[in-house]
């Protein structure tokens, strides 16, 4: 079963469809509405942290999420996901140079798993002011996804199968969006 913990975003439902066309068990549940006891009795095989309006810190329980089931399960956080993902782990979060809404930019990767067969450079789909601060990137992650210009837009745990990505792999402007979710699907 794929859980999606929607922090109150419109593409939620998106990255909803995306999930479950290829996975039947698929539910939303928002980020103030659920408990880390009801998450336990779901028995999720996977956990996508939404995108977001709002600052990490503002995001219910998904920080205690990451910390609850990280080491036992694979987590995606998408745009505030990711963002909550470097929070929860100490890194921190700045106003990114420019703000980034409904814009593409060229990201490159590491060919981490979740990038299998997506050509790198890709164009993907931008809708942030916040960034995770590359610097205060926590040892125990490395950066999977940059911009041209270095910023931070991937990362990975170097132990548990948790992975963020800044930008919006279910948006229509993400070439090979739906592979990279199903990547992450599939792991």
């Amino acid at each position: 079963m794929i859980l999606i913990l929607d922090n109150y975003d419109s593409f939620t439902y998106n990255i909803y469809q995306i999930a479950a066309k290829h996975f039947e068990d698929t539910i939303v549940h928002r980020n103030d509405e659920i408990t880390l006891d009801k998450i336990h009795d779901l028995k999720p095989n996977k956990i996508i942290i939404s995108p977001g309006p709002s600052h990490p810190k503002n995001s219910g329980i998904c920080s205690d999420v990451i910390k609850e089931f990280g080491p036992l399960i694979p987590i995606l956080g998408v745009c505030l996901g990711h963002q909550v993902i470097g929070y929860t782990f100490d890194s921190d979060i700045e106003k990114a140079p420019s703000i980034f809404h409904g814009k593409t930019s060229l990201i490159k990767h590491n060919d981490n798993e979740i990038f299998k067969e997506v050509p790198n450079p890709f164009n993907a789909m931008r809708y942030h002011s916040l960034i995770i601060n590359e610097q205060s990137l926590n040892k125990d992650f490395d950066k999977i996804a940059w911009t041209e210009d270095g910023l931070v837009m991937g990362i990975a745990h170097k132990t548990f199968p948790m992975y963020g990505i800044q930008f919006h792999p279910e948006s229509i402007g993400t070439d090979y969006g739906e592979k990279i979710l199903l990547n992450f699907l599939n792991i």
